[in-house]
């Protein structure tokens, strides 16, 4: 291996079992009991139980509250169920729903069903009654074709038995009240019964994100200039040493990794000038010119409020980052920044509880403002192995955009925000934005396993599997994206 290869192993490449024990040393020596203890297992509560009709509990398999009331949220499962008027058919059944009923608060919606290689050939539509009051929206879509966000084939994280077909989760705002259809459909047509039928064991999932604020969030005002739209960010303060007892030993080792650009705790890793960036890859790469943007300010998991013991305990890594993959999450574009953290909770426990991943699938998050989050745990100035681009998770980052861009223009602060993320972590590789690399397919719809690809150094999601992800609007702004990254780098 060269020096430089060496260099960065050392500085940026962490196991994590010395994450973990580093970790441990740097707390105090009484941890909350609670902090060595698993995740609870699924519980079937009698409450929600009653809240399931007669017809969902006919099927066998009754509504699961996958997590007791906290602040790290709550998951509510409830099994479809036949809308046709013949009950003799099976759960299969080309059209199956749930009809307007009371549940618990929630906030974000999905639909799962039992294998991930399966996909759904249909259309899944919910409408949600707002909290507290008797208003109902109208129908709204949720996106099916969800699979090509997932980890790489023949990968122990897809291998596992937790894992499920998911559609896109979709933020609907908090929420008392539900009602879901699920229709198949054949090339666009509405299936007749017998014709089509839908996946097996569809569940209806309801995300409460929970409250998850740590003590030291709070919030300023917005940048001038950020645009009409742009709510005030959630802004982080570094966390003292006397709360450092707050932490589990899951929370802390996730904190740990970004030690060298945080205090242990921090809420948020501060922004860089260019000068100071750029002396630290000087120090990484003596001799070389240091093409790397500004470090931008970014939420840690800790700012989002992200509940540690949720997701695995170790860490995977790739070797290093050659390309970034844009996405959107397609959970559409009703919120507002001040609700990016809670959104975020939501998508993390969407992806782990209910979908069966390891972790958040994305390696950062972007809201509307430009508001950088920080996602897969491991380290943002790490090659965390994320599980975004099935096919393409190796050697690669992945970055949502909160929100929906099929027909509705990205914010131009979002615009901004992913081109200082990739001037900055890219230039960390050596990677130029407007240059292109060459990757090796793990398998997709386009690109056959082991074969080698060259793309865009800054791709979207489409160009690495058949998929209308990051929206066309979103993907339209790439090559605006490619030139402001590599402007930020000097180039």
């Amino acid at each position: 291996m060269s020096k430089i290869g060496r260099m960065r192993s050392s500085r940026f490449l962490a196991s994590s079992i010395g994450v973990a024990c580093a970790a441990v040393l740097a707390l105090p020596a009484a941890l909350p009991a609670a902090a060595a203890t698993p995740a609870p297992a699924l519980d079937t509560s009698a409450s929600e139980q009653s809240a399931t009709s007669a017809q969902a509990a006919s099927v066998g398999a009754p509504a699961v509250d996958r997590a007791t009331a906290s602040p790290s949220g709550r998951t509510q499962s409830l099994p479809l169920v036949p809308l046709a008027t013949d009950r003799s058919l099976p759960p299969t059944a080309a059209e199956q729903g749930l009809g307007r009923r009371d549940v618990r608060s929630f906030s974000l919606v999905g639909v799962v069903w039992d294998d991930p290689d399966t996909e759904l050939h249909g259309r899944v539509q919910v409408r949600a009654r707002a909290r507290g009051t008797t208003h109902w929206s109208g129908w709204q879509d949720v996106e099916t074709h969800n699979h090509e966000h997932a980890a790489d084939p023949d990968t122990a994280e897809r291998a596992s038995s937790r894992v499920r077909g998911s559609t896109a989760p979709l933020w609907v705002g908090e929420s008392d009240g539900v009602e879901v259809r699920v229709r198949a459909e054949v090339s666009g047509r509405t299936a007749a019964p017998g014709v089509q039928t839908l996946p097996d064991g569809l569940r209806l999932e309801l995300v409460d994100p929970g409250t998850g604020v740590p003590e030291a969030v709070s919030t300023q005002a917005t940048t001038p200039g950020a645009g009409p739209a742009a709510d005030p960010p959630p802004v982080g303060t570094p966390v003292d040493a006397s709360r450092l007892g707050t932490l589990t030993v899951e929370s802390a080792a996730a904190s740990a990794v970004n030690a060298d650009l945080a205090p242990l705790g921090a809420t948020v890793i501060p922004a860089l000038s260019r000068k100071a960036t750029e002396a630290g890859l000087a120090d990484l790469e003596p001799g070389m010119k240091p093409y790397i943007g500004p470090r931008p300010r970014i939420v840690t998991r800790r700012g989002w409020g992200a509940d540690e013991k949720l997701r695995e305990r170790d860490f995977l890594y790739t070797k290093k980052v050659q390309a970034a993959f844009v996405h959107h999450t397609a959970s559409g574009n009703n919120y507002s920044c001040n609700e990016a953290a809670s959104v975020i909770r939501s998508i993390y426990r969407y992806h782990v509880v209910s979908s069966g991943w390891r972790d958040i699938g994305y390696n950062f998050l972007v809201d509307k403002c430009g508001n950088i989050y920080e996602g897969r745990a491991g380290g943002v100035a790490k090659a965390v192995m994320g599980a975004h681009t099935l096919g393409f998770n190796t050697n690669s980052m992945g970055v949502a955009v909160i929100g929906s861009f099929g027909s509705t223009n990205p914010p131009a602060a979002a615009v901004t925000g992913i081109a200082q993320l990739t001037a900055w972590k890219l230039g960390l590789y050596r990677a130029n934005p407007k240059g292109k690399t060459d990757l090796i397919s793990g398998g997709g719809n386009l690109y056959a396993k082991g074969k080698k690809v060259r793309l865009n150094v800054i791709s979207g999601h489409r160009d690495g599997f058949a998929t209308e992800c990051p929206g066309g609007r979103l993907y339209g702004k790439l090559g605006t994206t490619r030139s402001e990254a590599a402007r930020y780098q000097g180039r």
